[in-house]
């Protein structure tokens, strides 16, 4: 949108809100068949909405281009994770003793991958410290008005230890959630453009029907060097406005 001359406030608020219909459409998809998981979503969304909220009130006080400038660094570190440990851990579970609170929540669950052809299972752990890390991805989508799906899946995936997949469909899930709380707040602030919403929505819901229909039959390693090459472009462009 800031190719376009739109206000990055204005891009910022719009873009969140769109981001809504890529978690309902995706998050659907990811439902359905097995991959996103509620218990985990629905127990870390109060941190995503808690940081969104005190993301934008961040934003609404600092310069434009320093917001530029925090989007790129925050986006070229949150693929650095990925690249350092990138082996397919598809059938590893990571943690076999869970954290009283994560037992208690009932964090576990399998799904049946379609490149492996096998069913997974996994239990997730480490809650207290994934709650945390969560409430800092709400932080950063109210702040930058993204859904920080890249950071909801390095939570989970690194911290609570959910296999990527997981990770990455239960993220899709979870932004719709972190993204209304921030999407009301920018419309109320004037920081919102109904019809650039309308615009972008259609094509926001065919990417995500089509993504939540391929995302089972790729390689997690391939889904990882995917993710990173196109966050790290747009960390590029974004660092590059704000100097």
């Amino acid at each position: 949108m800031s190719y376009l001359g739109v206000p990055l406030r204005v891009a910022i608020g719009s873009g969140i809100i769109t981001t809504i219909a890529n978690s309902s459409t995706s998050g659907a998809g990811y439902l359905a068949r097995g991959l996103a998981n509620l218990r985990v979503g629905y127990s870390l969304a109060i941190a995503t909405i808690l940081g969104s909220i005190v993301g934008v009130i961040i934003n609404i006080n600092i310069p434009t281009k320093i917001l530029y400038i925090v989007f790129g660094v925050v986006l070229a570190i949150a693929p650095l994770p990925g690249i350092i440990s990138s082996k397919d851990q598809i059938f590893v579970v990571r943690h076999t003793n869970q954290d009283p609170i994560s037992m208690k929540l009932g964090l576990r669950g399998s799904y049946y991958d379609e490149n492996k052809k096998a069913r997974i299972e996994y239990v997730g752990s480490r809650y207290p410290l994934s709650f945390l890390s969560m409430m800092g991805a709400g932080i950063i989508s109210g702040l930058l008005g993204i859904g920080a799906g890249a950071f909801k899946v390095l939570s989970m995936d690194y911290v609570m230890g959910l296999p990527f997949k997981v990770s990455t469909a239960t993220s899709s899930f979870m932004i719709g959630l972190t993204a209304t709380s921030g999407g009301i707040q920018y419309l109320i602030l004037g920081y919102a453009d109904p019809l650039l919403v309308s615009l972008l929505v259609p094509g926001v819901i065919l990417g995500s029907y089509v993504s939540s229909r391929i995302l089972n039959k790729l390689a997690s390693k391939t889904l990882r060097y995917i993710f990173t090459v196109v966050v790290w472009l747009l960390a590029i462009e974004m660092i590059w406005r704000g100097l």
